[in-house]
């Protein structure tokens, strides 16, 4: 098949940890990867957000990156790009009339509602990665999403021809959107199980007990929850990886920890090479990850395929991944979070059996072969759903 990818704002190619380069921009990359290694064609269409990017780049044998000029030519957050849609969909729609593809997948609401604009025919898939009803709960007044995202959401979920949801608890969201379950399917996102394995290099550390938190750096990863719940975990250091030390919620990280006087535990020490990843987890006790919400959550599953054992709140995707084989606590809860550290902490066996039982979980149910598995099956419904309706309307 040919098959486009939509990704508006996460750049494949991008480096990650800054404000919006995370999980999206690892599963667009990753995901054009496996479905190339299945023999599909696969061109990845995002936003051009640099004078120095090129009209497209081989990303591997079979995957392009094409960069669309839409705004611009310099980044720009993704709640400030709805004004460019119309000329990124436009160029979408120039493209596709002189060579469609076999289907498109849209990641993101933008991209979807782009892609159902400029398809003309061809059938869209939808991976959402993030609902606007969500981020509206949890942030309230501090969501700076478009007013008129969480109703273009519900027009995508609609009339795309497949939704793909990341985990059970996002099916029931689309449910209340008003989305058919019918046309629901849920498919994970991926880990490559070759980084991120339990056997390979460790990075050096210094603590003897060592805690990480990796990811972006933005309030709603919950970060300061863990900070806090330090003051109750004696003798244990917390690692904190991703974005620029600059950032301001770094700075705020540092600060608070200062405030407590936590300044020799709490290391903030910015964006990590993604190849230097699996060594860091490696490395630690525990990896921690407390968002207030979370669609998927690729940091748990990471660390899992690692062995390392996870501690993760309550919400989204972690259900589906952490459940029963890591340690799940409510949100923004320090205590909660520091009995469950003080408890893995000292004890190592308990530490082996959930690093075992995760590394087992990571492997059967996220390698990256079989999320694109799954994924082309849905590709193949919706074609073979849109030629038997041609054909029953004489086309």
């Amino acid at each position: 098949m040919k098959v486009d990818l939509i990704s508006e704002h996460a750049d494949p190619l991008a480096a990650i940890g800054g404000v919006d380069a995370g999980g999206q921009n690892v599963h667009v990359a990753a995901l054009a990867l496996a479905l190339a290694d299945r023999g599909h064609t696969i061109v990845v269409h995002t936003r051009r957000s640099s004078e120095r990017q090129p009209e497209s780049v081989t990303m591997a044998p079979g995957v392009t990156v094409e960069y669309v000029p839409a705004g611009p030519p310099s980044p720009l957050p993704k709640d400030e790009l709805p004004p460019y849609m119309a000329e990124f969909t436009e160029r979408l729609a120039d493209r596709w009339a002189a060579s469609p593809p076999d289907v498109v997948h849209a990641h993101f609401w933008m991209s979807g509602q782009a892609a159902l604009q400029a398809a003309d025919g061809v059938p869209v898939v939808q991976t959402f990665h993030a609902l606007g009803t969500v981020k509206r709960r949890w942030q309230g007044d501090a969501d700076t999403s478009p007013g008129h995202r969480i109703p273009t959401e519900c027009e995508i979920g609609k009339r795309a021809d497949a939704v793909l949801a990341t985990c059970r608890d996002e099916v029931n969201e689309l449910r209340a959107m008003g989305i058919p379950e019918q046309r629901i399917t849920v498919v994970p996102c991926g880990v490559d199980l070759g980084a991120f394995c339990p056997e390979g290099p460790v990075a050096p550390r210094t603590a003897d007990k060592m805690i990480l938190c990796i990811g972006r750096m933005v309030p709603r990863k919950g970060v300061d929850t863990v900070i806090r719940a330090l003051r109750q975990v004696s003798g244990a250091e917390l690692v904190i990886a991703g974005g620029s030390e600059d950032d301001d919620e770094a700075v705020r990280l540092r600060e608070l920890a200062q405030a407590y006087g936590l300044d020799d535990r709490v290391h903030v020490i910015g964006s990590v090479p993604r190849e230097h990843v699996p060594a860091l987890m490696r490395s630690a006790d525990v990896v921690v990850t407390v968002p207030w919400y979370e669609p998927f959550g690729m940091v748990p599953v990471e660390a899992m395929a690692c062995g390392v054992p996870v501690v993760a709140s309550a919400v989204g995707g972690h259900l589906d991944t952490v459940a029963g084989c890591g340690v799940l606590v409510p949100p923004r809860r320090p205590r909660a979070l520091a009995r469950a550290l003080r408890d893995l902490l000292g004890n190592p066996d308990k530490r082996a059996a959930l690093g075992a039982a995760g590394a087992r979980r990571a492997h059967h149910r996220y390698g990256w072969p079989r999320v694109a598995e799954l994924t082309e099956a849905v590709y193949t419904q919706v074609i073979d759903g849109k030629v038997c309706r041609l054909a029953a309307l004489g086309g």
